[in-house]
């Protein structure tokens, strides 16, 4: 039995140490254009508040604008003209008697039209997946953000890309011809920022797809998330640029699949 006489004392551990929660420094409409003059001070300020409404919200009203735009400049008849030059790759959808492929067309047609209402849904949807995927990967090497942090990163390095490379789509669609227009492959904008304007699109699908990979607006963004991943998230640069270059790779692949089998540029 133990002598509480001959035991020493011995100080308490100290209290945890918590670390100071940093106020941000930024408005959120601050953060909105510092984004495309201060990646990085953007960032930091992220870091110390995670941020997103505002900049998801100009996104998705962008994007959804850009397809409106296409749809009132090509007008209904050249929609349902893609939709039948699409339907009849196809070699099943070829052999359909007149009635059942007359069907599908209205319905495409329907579909589109309901898509590009529910488009501002569909984009902040994309955003919300792409966060988790940020977040996830971000984990996988060692870093602290949350969720919020991960999410804010992915929509502040799709902002400034998207912002530009939308308002110079929009100056394109105003004065190129209709007949100029390939729908098919500028469903992700008219502007050619790649060198798939060196090629035919339309006879080289697979080619087309792997060249838009060198997208400037695309590689502009890949530069911001690794700049945000970096400081946000707090991992090395080295890892920051692995998540990037991977997921890259992996949608490339997915483009390149539906490339071969649609017979479209993706």
């Amino acid at each position: 039995m133990t002598n509480p006489e001959n035991t020493e004392w011995q100080a308490p551990p100290p209290p945890e140490r918590i670390e100071p929660v940093e106020a941000p420094q930024m408005s959120e409409v601050a953060t909105l254009g510092n984004i495309f003059i201060e990646p990085g001070r953007t960032f930091e300020d992220l870091k110390r508040k995670p941020r997103f409404l505002m900049a998801s919200i100009i996104i998705a009203l962008l994007v959804s604008a850009y397809g409106f735009g296409m749809y009132y400049k090509v007008g209904e008849e050249g929609m349902r003209a893609f939709t039948i030059e699409q339907m009849d790759k196809s070699p099943q959808a070829a052999s359909m008697p007149a009635e059942q492929r007359t069907s599908m067309i209205s319905m495409s047609m329907t579909f589109q039209m309901v898509a590009r209402y529910a488009m501002p849904v569909f984009i902040l949807f994309f955003l919300v997946i792409g966060g988790l995927i940020y977040w996830a990967a971000s984990k996988a090497f060692g870093g602290t953000g949350g969720f919020l942090h991960a999410l804010s990163v992915w929509v502040y390095s799709s902002l400034p890309p998207t912002v530009v490379a939308m308002i110079a789509n929009f100056i394109v669609l105003a004065v190129k011809s209709v007949d100029d227009i390939n729908i098919a492959a500028s469903q992700r904008g008219v502007l050619q920022a790649n060198p798939n304007i060196l090629i035919d699109t339309t006879a080289n699908p697979v080619l087309a797809t792997l060249l838009g990979t060198l997208d400037v607006f695309m590689i502009w963004g890949w530069v911001l998330a690794a700049i945000g991943l970096r400081i946000v998230n707090k991992i090395s640069s080295g890892s920051a640029w692995a998540i990037i270059i991977i997921l890259a790779v992996i949608g490339l692949l997915f483009r390149l699949i539906g490339s071969y089998f649609s017979g479209t540029a993706m």
